[in-house]
């Protein structure tokens, strides 16, 4: 499959030029059937990727805009009721759908984010009476933008815990804005081929399974979420004061199935502790809460993380 891999990378490439990053956190969140939370300014083709993607595997794709007056019914659907027939209708919403894309999700109020709760965990929608199973392969991919402060909601801890993976995008490189804009400026984009059948995609995800671990890593994994919990009994005193909070066991999971998605990308058969240290970040960052004071010191997550990294030995 390592063939149709990096045919799906290249159709991608057509329209989003640098950012192999961004592709192949996306391409590990489908494999691993997770969600992933992608941060940065407007105009870094975050959208662009994720229509890519949808159109190279012929999955369905809807963008929902968040915003102020976005209603949960928006995103899920309603019961629309037919004064003629006397009937109530099931009207869908765009979350039935292969890949959604919830634009600037913290522009929305914590009521409307709170409509993903249930379809991020279980993968089913309720409306009314009635829950409805969504078809697979489901994935949410949700932006935000770092610079915008004003009239916007922070996304709760329960909201965040069920993204696999939080991404941050930077700006190209002065070499790819400069192809950037003599593509824009010819409309010269390549058309997106379909690459890989849905078929094909869940092939792909049973392949990913069977990909090996070995008990040393798994329980160094385990070791890692722990000293963001305890990091005194880690030999990590000096955090202490500065982690609030530390990852839930979802974190476990998550660094566990993203690792074996790496090892699967780079055409593996078992785990390496390089897998480990190119996932680490985009799983752990959104899910340690600071203490106040080291929010005051400018320290952030990427920081702790790698403090972490380079105490806990690695097998």
């Amino acid at each position: 499959m390592k063939n149709k891999i990096d045919a799906l990378k290249q159709e991608i490439s057509k329209q989003v030029i640098g950012h192999k990053e961004m592709i192949d956190a996306l391409l590990i969140g489908l494999l691993s059937e997770g969600h992933i939370l992608i941060e940065g300014v407007p105009g870094l083709a975050k959208t662009t990727a994720v229509n890519a993607l949808s159109k190279s595997l012929g999955l369905s794709f809807h963008r929902v805009q968040f915003t102020a007056d976005l209603l949960p019914s928006d995103i899920l659907g309603a019961e629309v009721y037919h004064p003629k027939t006397e009937s109530f209708e099931l009207k869908r919403g765009p979350i039935f759908t292969h890949l959604l894309l919830a634009d600037e999700i913290n522009r929305a109020s914590a009521k409307v984010q709170s409509a993903l709760l249930e379809v991020m965990q279980e993968k089913q929608v309720t409306i009314g009476e009635e829950t409805f199973k969504l078809e697979e392969p489901f994935m949410v991919l949700a932006t935000q933008n770092p610079i915008d402060q004003e009239g916007t909601y922070s996304l709760p801890e329960a909201q965040l815990d069920r993204f696999m993976f939080k991404i941050i995008v930077g700006y190209n490189s002065e070499t790819e804005e400069f192809e950037i804009a003599k593509k824009v400026a010819n409309k010269s984009f390549a058309l997106i081929n379909e690459v890989l059948s849905p078929t094909e995609l869940r092939a792909m995800q049973k392949e990913m399974q069977n990909i090996y671990i070995d008990d040393a890593l798994t329980a160094y994994i385990v070791k890692l979420i722990f000293a963001t919990r305890d990091p005194k009994a880690y030999g990590l005193e000096q955090l202490n004061d500065t982690i609030e909070f530390g990852a839930s066991p979802r974190a476990t999971i998550d660094l566990l199935k993203s690792a074996k998605a790496s090892a699967y990308l780079r055409g593996k058969d078992a785990v390496t502790p390089i897998d480990i240290m190119l996932c680490v970040k985009n799983v752990l960052r959104h899910r340690i809460v600071l203490s106040y004071d080291a929010l005051a010191d400018d320290v952030n997550t990427d920081d702790v993380i790698d403090t972490i990294m380079q105490t806990l030995e690695m097998p």
